[in-house]
């Protein structure tokens, strides 16, 4: 619902500018993005469990196995170091294979093959290799998938040299980043989220071209406001603008900033807002230490110590496995009173 209400709102903006809109679910831009690269370039492939007869676990590869065939998308055993490093070597010889983890909590059986093999193939052979690969799948918590499901790992792959790091919110992120990941020269983790798969955004029709791309570089200025700066990433996007939303009935205009990069951290956008707002929130669904949080903290000390007029306030999720049960799930996450609590604890 959330999702929902935030596209009719862009849908009204877009129809004020005069722009032609149309819907598009999350999981859709996702399928017509793959689609789009596979169709462009024939040394684009795409591999991992269910992804070809079954159309995904999560439908997010529907229609591309009878379109493209077995050649062009590949089922494979339940064996993640296994068709991670067929996928990287592939890569490392001229291919750019799409790989798909159902989860990226199963990444971790394949984590060598990511950070030791991909991420460290052109630093480790002096620039002779090159390893244009996206590994995508969800990340962080669902609904009631318990404690080995439920991880984010944004901060995680953040913390390796020769990973990109992207972590989309909505259909338009989606399309546009997932195209440009899969363009690009280097390894990319590409950070979905289950929750995020059906909600329907409207989008301009440019976004819908061949050739739409998003820099993997830059955040996006979701809201603008004037008092405080909420910096966010992924389905929490929707969580603060839903935040912010309330808190201007009382007279408090949030500026929220969609990260869509964890690594490269486009540190110029937030300088830039605090510098305006003064004041720093930082929200995200992962754990506080050592979080993607922490690091905007950091970012904050060095080069806006006195642009505060507050202390950094984070929100996280509590620092535990996450509980299977509903109730304790909700608990232990952040929600949008989280939110509002730490924007007026900054004011």
């Amino acid at each position: 619902m959330l999702g929902a209400s935030f596209g009719r709102r862009l849908a009204e903006t877009s129809i004020k500018r005069g722009f032609a809109t149309r819907k598009l679910t999350v999981r859709d831009a996702l399928n017509s993005a793959m689609d789009d690269e596979l169709e462009r370039e024939p040394r684009v492939f795409l591999i991992g469990e269910e992804v070809a007869v079954y159309e995904g676990a999560y439908k997010v590869s529907k229609g591309l196995y009878k379109k493209y065939g077995a050649g062009r998308v590949w089922d494979t055993p339940i064996t993640e170091h296994g068709f991670t490093g067929l996928a990287v070597g592939a890569a490392m010889m001229g291919c750019r294979p799409i790989v798909e983890f159902m989860t990226m909590n199963f990444a971790l059986q394949a984590v060598d093959q990511i950070m030791n093999s991909a991420a460290k193939a052109k630093y480790m052979s002096g620039g002779d290799l090159k390893c244009p690969i996206v590994f995508r799948g969800l990340n962080g918590p669902a609904a009631a998938v318990a404690a080995q499901h439920s991880q984010c790992f944004a901060a995680m792959y953040a913390n390796i040299p020769g990973l990109k790091v992207v972590s989309p919110y909505d259909s338009e992120d989606c399309r546009g980043l997932l195209k440009a990941a899969i363009r690009d020269p280097d390894p990319v983790m590409f950070l979905e989220n289950e929750l995020m798969y059906s909600v329907e955004f409207n989008v301009d029709e440019s976004v819908m071209s061949k050739d739409f791309l998003l820099p993997l570089d830059k955040a996006k200025v979701q809201r603008e406001g004037k008092d405080v700066t909420v910096v966010t990433f992924s389905r929490m996007v929707g969580l603060a603008v839903e935040a912010a939303e309330k808190l201007e009935k009382k007279g408090i205009s949030v500026e929220v900033i969609n990260l869509r990069s964890i690594k490269p951290l486009d540190r110029a956008t937030i300088v830039k807002s605090v510098k305006k707002t003064h004041r720093l929130v930082t929200v995200e669904d992962g754990y506080p230490q050592h979080g993607v949080g922490a690091e905007i903290c950091a970012l904050a000390f060095e080069s806006l110590f006195d642009e505060l007029d507050a202390p950094v306030e984070r929100v996280t999720a509590w620092d535990i496995p996450l509980p299977y049960a509903r109730n304790l799930e909700h608990a232990a996450l952040p929600q949008v009173e989280h939110i509002i609590k730490a924007i007026e604890k900054t004011l």
